[in-house]
């Protein structure tokens, strides 16, 4: 447990982020009572009353000024100035400011301590360059913010633990994005971060960029050239590292317990065998029964989590959304915060 709040940004004010929240708020509220975890949300007030109101949530959530000397274990930060009412599901600009200045709050009182960690509810793409912030989303985002130049994506659903050497950009580029330099210090991000969360010595699979590993260099040379190398050298250096383990194999040997953690290669690699997992469906109406699994940024000076679904448009403001991922976030952050105290002292 940790005595400092976290930090909970509500992204885009027209996705799910005000439901998710208030839901989660909700479910954590007996551990919020007790002290035993303290949360500062920050967004729209407007959007969070509208959601509490629209959920019949009977739970108080006091507004505070980031000057305030203590606050309460459950409270609200407002981000920004209320413009036009922001409608769920209908995209805006407004909607696209408050989610980069909730983001930019959040990362401020981290840096200064106030707050242990950021947690992110989903922001929209589309809305966030609307408003005239040009990133890809909030990894990047995040980057910019702390002044990093290099962060890693960790995705986390169970024992699926996998990290990215490329994440948004083209698969044309992808090839161009795997040096020894990115590959090692995502190898190294990877395992700092799985001790952080109490696995004394990870293990950790390095998934091929091509077909059954190049096939001897039929199917190209990177995982010869680039990350056989590279993984040989982290074992010299103590790590527990294996691969290039080809990709139509790694992850069912992930699931089976083989390895701690995965590092896929791109997006769509590493992302779509956690989401499959986590990602439940109800086959006679086809909606999504349970959303679940973690984004967690590495490489940042401070502590990010995230749900691992969109803003979700299509059903904002309409009570259905599923708060299990935003809960589970909250509850990485808690022991990666932990994590980091206990290794410092």
């Amino acid at each position: 447990m940790t005595s400092r709040h976290l930090a909970i940004t509500m992204g885009d004010p027209a996705g799910i982020g005000p439901e998710i929240i208030v839901k989660a708020c909700v479910g954590l509220k007996d551990r919020i009572a007790k002290g035993d975890l303290r949360l500062l949300i920050i967004g729209s007030g407007a959007a969070l009353d509208g959601a509490k109101a629209s959920l019949g949530a009977d739970i108080a959530i006091p507004e505070v000024s980031d000057k305030d000397g203590d606050w309460p274990n459950l409270c609200f930060l407002q981000a920004d100035a209320e413009g036009e009412p922001i409608k769920p599901g209908v995209l805006s600009a407004d909607g696209g400011r408050f989610a980069y200045k909730a983001i930019e709050q959040g990362v401020r009182l981290t840096q200064a301590g106030r707050t242990a960690a950021i947690v992110t509810a989903p922001l929209n793409k589309e809305a966030l360059n609307k408003a005239g912030y040009h990133f890809p989303g909030h990894t990047e985002m995040l980057a910019h913010l702390t002044g990093v130049r290099g962060s890693v994506m960790l995705l986390a659903h169970g024992n699926m633990r996998v990290s990215h050497v490329s994440t948004h950009v083209a698969l044309e580029d992808v090839p161009k994005r795997l040096t020894p330099e990115r590959l090692r210090m995502v190898i190294d991000l990877t395992n700092d971060a799985l001790r952080r969360l109490g696995i004394e010595r990870p293990k950790i699979a390095i998934a091929a960029l091509n077909p059954h590993a190049g096939e001897g260099g039929l199917f190209g040379r990177q995982d010869i050239d680039v990350s056989a190398p590279t993984i040989a050298k982290a074992v010299a250096d103590g790590l527990d590292v294996v691969g290039p383990v080809p990709g139509d194999t790694i992850f069912v040997k992930l699931r089976a317990g083989q390895y701690d953690a995965a590092v896929a290669m791109y997006h769509d690699q590493g992302h779509i065998p956690v989401k499959l997992l986590g990602f439940q469906v109800d086959p006679a109406t086809g909606r999504w029964q349970e959303l679940s699994g973690v984004n967690i940024t590495l490489g940042l000076p401070i502590i990010r989590t995230s749900v691992d679904h969109g803003t979700a448009f299509d059903i904002a403001g309409k009570g259905i959304a599923n708060e299990h991922s935003l809960i589970e976030a909250i509850d990485y952050a808690e022991r990666l915060a932990v994590g980091a105290s206990t290794s410092k002292s």
